[in-house]
């Protein structure tokens, strides 16, 4: 077969390029591999010398989603000027825009050029429950410490796709569930596993279930505010509202941060003074008037008709799309605490 031509795409990050301050980095190519790519290569030859990396497609998460069909379509030609016979992206770890940029271009990849292509993320980055149904998705951990783990995890399904050698269930070949179920034999009746895995949970040990059932997230909703004409109401919004300029540089999609921003002074937002940073719907309307996404007008007017005592001064906003889970729950629990601290009853939490 001679040697097996594998192209690797990585952002800026691993590129050693910088971080956030160079997410907008346009797609470049380079022959050879990156150093996280020179790990890749190195574990997928202890398996099969043949296996080479011989380009490096690299291209900032911020770029990439802020300009999808352009940088798609740089990205595929320098890919495919190396003909290679697999695509690796990643591993995005939990870096949504990272994640989502490497399930986008695997697809892509996949489509386009008719080849086999493998990515690894963490289980929560938005990419994961996008594109493991589309193509193979490797979990890793949370962050770059595991990239160790990662590698060991996707040398060898990289080796099986780059040779066209049977791909067996996800629970033998290390990727996550996509939707298709594989016929084998046990070695063990039903029953007699159903007892062990019993006797496991009994004790305390770990096991693995055969039917995994999901993990839904659920919050007891507070008491309802029973005096509202006395009560501070605060705005949160997963809409991206944010001054005009978004000063803090919130992210289009799979946003790291979340803004705090003062509204003593204003009555009504304005095209002059609010704007939007979601990047997940046209912001036209919001960017003409950002009160649609977040109501400033119609509070101040519940505020001097009685019907609540006080708009707290300021609003939390990030953006929704594609942002992980856990840093959802992390924005929340760190504004959650200053809404508390400053007294306020209620929150009108809109979205988009």
């Amino acid at each position: 077969m001679g040697k097996i031509k594998v192209v690797h795409y990585v952002n800026q990050f691993f590129a050693g390029i910088g971080g956030e301050e160079k997410a907008d980095q346009t797609p470049f190519k380079q022959d050879g591999t990156m150093p996280i790519g020179a790990q890749i290569e190195k574990a997928m030859q202890a398996i099969n010398a043949d296996v080479e990396i011989v380009g490096t497609v690299v291209c900032g998460d911020s770029y990439f989603n802020e300009n999808l069909e352009t940088a798609k379509a740089a990205v595929l030609d320098m890919i495919k000027s190396y003909e290679p016979d697999l695509f690796i992206a990643g591993p995005a770890f939990n870096a949504g825009r990272y994640g989502v940029a490497c399930g986008t271009i695997t697809t892509e990849v996949q489509e386009v050029l008719g080849i086999p292509v493998l990515t690894g993320m963490y289980k929560e980055n938005p990419g994961a429950d996008m594109y493991k149904n589309k193509v193979y998705v490797v979990p890793t951990k949370d962050s770059a410490a595991g990239a160790r783990d990662a590698i060991k995890k996707m040398a060898p399904l990289a080796v099986k796709l780059a040779t066209g050698a049977e791909i067996e269930a996800s629970c033998v070949d290390n990727y996550m569930p996509n939707g298709i179920r594989k016929n084998f034999f046990e070695t063990k009746r039903g029953s007699e596993r159903a007892v062990e895995m019993m006797i496991k949970k009994l004790a305390g040990k770990e096991f693995v279930t055969e039917f995994p059932m999901p993990d839904f997230d659920r919050v007891d909703p507070n008491p309802a505010v029973k005096d509202m004409a006395h009560a501070r109401v605060a705005l949160v919004t997963s809409g991206g509202v944010v001054p005009k300029g978004n000063p803090d540089h919130i992210e289009s999609s799979s946003a790291s941060k979340y803004g705090e921003y003062s509204i003593a002074e204003f009555d009504d937002l304005t095209s002059e003074t609010h704007e939007t940073a979601h990047g997940g719907y046209d912001p036209v309307y919001c960017n003409q008037d950002s009160d649609r996404v977040l109501p400033v007008d119609v509070m101040r007017e519940f505020e001097k008709a009685g019907r609540i005592g006080k708009l707290h001064e300021y609003f939390y906003t990030t953006t929704g799309n594609g942002t992980a889970v856990l840093n959802a729950v992390a924005f929340a629990k760190e504004f959650s605490q200053k809404l508390v601290a400053a007294g306020v009853d209620a929150v009108v939490l809109t979205s988009t």
